[in-house]
């Protein structure tokens, strides 16, 4: 009956049919429910969600004033209220960010390379921007986004692994080029553009790539990139220079 999307702009539906909620504190309430769809989440965690440092004199009291409203707008019997919290009566499988841990879950376990693949992209298909992002929350932000990112990207790195490994990743450059741009210090992201674009025929762009890479870390972090990235730009200059005419070698 219920749907609650936030991997990307914020949605909600019941019964297909979409519920318009302005952004603040309703929505905020929702959102904090859903991200523990079928399980009572306290007055305490749901003050910190809604109120941040600033909460109200009664929080209780203004919870239960929010839920009412919220029972409004949904028109569902999908807030229970108990003494101790709030719970939203709704499958996880119906709050996308849920589906997307569940189908990373899945595909970590299964032992079947094609399997895995389709969970992985089914998972990745559900981001439609960056998560939460029109959901006020310091911790909502503080904690649940850097976890969904997380997830994003290692899941969207196991996939490119899968992709290079069966000869399919000519697909990847744009993706790889967009992600390592939003993360650029996120060494792992690099490594595999330098594996696609050698694989490509492109290894004098992977080596650019790499030195680009390289005076960001220095610039940002003082240090040397990873030695994972050190051996790939080792490998891509010794190709390189296998492959020169002799003559250009000798000069």
């Amino acid at each position: 009956m219920l749907a609650v999307n936030v991997l990307g702009p914020f949605q909600v539906e019941v019964e297909g049919r979409p519920v318009p909620l302005a952004a603040g504190r309703l929505r905020t309430l929702l959102v904090g429910l859903a991200m523990s769809a079928g399980r009572m989440v306290s007055v305490h965690q749901l003050t910190e969600i809604v109120w941040g440092d600033k909460p109200p004199v009664d929080p209780r009291r203004s919870l239960q004033t929010y839920a009412a409203r919220l029972r409004g707008a949904l028109g569902t019997p999908t807030l229970e209220t108990h003494p101790t919290g709030l719970r939203l009566r709704a499958d996880p499988q119906d709050v996308d960010a849920l589906r997307f841990v569940r189908l990373l879950e899945d595909a970590a376990r299964t032992t079947d390379s094609g399997s895995e693949r389709a969970q992985l992209a089914e998972a990745l298909s559900l981001w439609r921007g960056e998560p939460l992002e029109d959901v006020s929350s310091d911790r909502l932000r503080r904690t649940e986004y850097p976890r969904l990112v997380e997830r994003y990207l290692t899941g969207f790195e196991r996939l490119i692994d899968i992709d290079i490994r069966n000869g399919a990743h000519e697909s990847l450059t744009a993706e790889l080029e967009h992600l390592t741009a939003r993360y650029p210090l996120r060494e792992s992201l690099w490594a595999r553009l330098l594996v696609v674009l050698d694989r490509r025929g492109r290894p004098a762009e992977a080596v650019q790539r790499y030195e680009d890479v390289r005076r960001r870390i220095a610039d940002e972090l003082g240090t040397d990139p990873s030695p994972e990235l050190q051996r790939l730009h080792a490998k891509l200059l010794a190709r390189g220079h296998r492959n020169r005419p002799a003559s250009v070698i000798r000069g």
